[in-house]
């Protein structure tokens, strides 16, 4: 089966950015242009965000910040998302399927070097796959799981031979598990990644800045700005003022929504709206303690407004869709309704479920729409008839220790902007939902191994049984709020891929 796959890297779309647990932005200039930035250099790029990495190595490390930052720019993949969400190459010019859907057949460019000047080919492409399932220790290692052997048949020409058919292999190979490195430069990638990409990490000033440098000897085409800061803000205030002081060029996802009025009424700037991947969950421990109780769990759902919570928390915006899955999958569907805010039944579903009296352990992580997010969902629980205790985490250190790592928590808020992710946030036991149903697990398999049409059909039984179990609360859809100096050109209007793409970013 052949992919119509021309080569059309880096042909100026965006990839979108991550939306929810991060905030990206872009572009300097002058007011002569429409771009109000103070900064004299135009081909420099000031970015702001609002979570730092902990550090540079995504393979060993959790969190959207990473991937965010490098993926697609500093480390490229074979195959890579568009702003609309569709595969198309990257480091593959090409590639094809064999009739039993098990064995994917690549074709590589010439001419890819790495930043440490090790040129790229079939053997790096080989390590890198194989090396997610030997040395990764991420919860996204697992969809590496369905791969059988890899070959690399000559410098240019990659065989992938899976163990059975699978929808979802191709699709995560444009994520951060499809990331390719060098076989001499996973030393350091804490601090020192090395990847194909149009830039290379030039400095890291921790708790401020990462600077990305663009790089002379990249393969492909070359992006517009010669260099991108990457500035992080732990105030959401301070990051609007930074914008309007001209100290960054653009807010990459609104982290204070009742803000946005500043900035749509001032013809400096533009502000652009779209859709994410970020579901908000009110996430729920299955595994232990009062909301192990399926009753319990049922309580929360009917106890939360979640109109009223998205007014208040996060300024009417978003979207709610009361699953794991976002408008923009193939499989959406609203699951809004199976459980509409009833604090009646919330009360008498918690005298039944027999753990009312117990206190649950609400801890969030520091993060603007977790706890903005947080004292409402206390305040309904209360209402409820709940005990709650209120924490915050300083994220990300505090928060993927004790909640992530060791699930040490009843509930928690966070949005999970990685695509596609219901199979890794339900689908191991492990995980820090410590949801475990092989019923659902069963299902995801079916989707997967099916018929393009049996794949929907699957997820979304899928995705209907997580909601009949209350695994979780779906608060809402972040949305892709981004402010802008008016003359950037590129910002995706829907953020679909783990990566914030630089190589489409310009100025008008």
């Amino acid at each position: 089966m052949k992919q119509n796959a021309q080569l059309t890297r880096h042909t100026g779309t965006v990839a979108a950015t991550l939306a929810c647990l991060l905030v990206a932005g872009c572009s300097a200039g002058s007011t002569t242009d429409g771009d109000s930035s103070g900064s004299s250099d135009k081909s420099d790029l000031k970015i702001g965000l609002n979570a730092e990495p902990a550090n540079l190595d995504m393979t060993k490390t959790a969190g959207a910040a990473i991937p965010q930052a490098l993926l697609y720019n500093v480390y490229e993949n074979l195959v890579k998302l568009d702003q609309s969400g569709k595969i198309q190459p990257q480091l593959a010019t090409s590639w094809s399927l064999s009739k039993d859907r098990k064995t994917y057949t690549f074709q590589l460019v010439k001419d890819a070097k790495f930043s440490n000047g090790r040129p790229f080919t079939a053997e790096d492409a080989k390590f890198s796959i194989e090396r997610v399932k030997t040395a990764w220790t991420i919860a996204q290692k697992g969809q590496m799981s369905v791969v059988d052997t890899v070959r690399a048949v000559s410098p240019t020409e990659l065989k992938v031979t899976l163990k059975k058919p699978s929808n979802d292999w191709l699709y995560r190979m444009t994520t951060r598990v499809g990331a390719m490195f060098s076989r001499t430069g996973v030393d350091k990638l804490a601090t020192d990644p090395v990847g194909t990409g149009p830039y290379e990490v030039k400095e890291w000033n921790r708790g401020d800045s990462i600077t990305l440098a663009r790089r002379d000897d990249y393969w492909g085409r070359t992006p517009h700005f010669a260099s991108v800061t990457l500035k992080y803000f732990k105030d959401p205030t301070a990051m609007n003022n930074a914008l309007r002081s001209r100290a960054i060029n653009v807010i990459g996802t609104m982290q204070t929504p009742e803000s946005l009025d500043q900035f749509q009424n001032d013809p400096q700037y533009k502000v652009i709206e779209g859709t994410t991947n970020g579901e908000v969950l009110l996430s729920l421990n299955n595994g232990s303690g009062p909301l192990k109780n399926l009753k319990a769990r049922q309580a929360v759902r009917y106890a939360i407004d979640r109109k009223s919570l998205l007014e208040t928390c996060w300024g009417g915006r978003g979207k709610l869709i009361g699953s794991m899955v976002p408008p923009t999958d193939p499989w959406y569907q609203n699951l809004n309704n199976d459980y509409p805010y009833n604090r009646g039944k919330a009360k008498k579903l918690l005298k039944e479920s027999g753990v009312a009296g117990q206190t649950l352990r609400l801890r969030v992580p520091t993060l603007p729409y977790a706890t903005a997010c947080g004292t409402v969902v206390k305040s309904q629980l209360e209402q409820a008839g709940f005990k709650v205790k209120f924490d915050q985490l300083e994220f990300p250190a505090a928060w993927l220790s004790t909640v992530f790592k060791n699930a040490d928590y009843d509930m928690s808020i966070i949005s999970h902007v990685e695509p596609r992710d219901m199979q890794t946030v339900f689908g191991d036991k492990n995980f820090y939902t410590r949801y475990d149903n092989p019923e659902f697990r069963a299902l995801l398999q079916k989707a997967d191994q099916g018929t393009q049409k049996e794949q929907i059909t699957y997820m979304r039984e899928a995705a209907r049984l997580l909601s009949k179990d209350a695994a979780a609360d779906w608060l809402f859809l972040q949305p892709n709020l981004m402010v802008a100096n008016k003359g950037i050109t590129g910002l995706p209007v829907n953020a679909v891929s783990e990566s914030l793409d630089l190589t489409g970013l310009g100025r008008s």
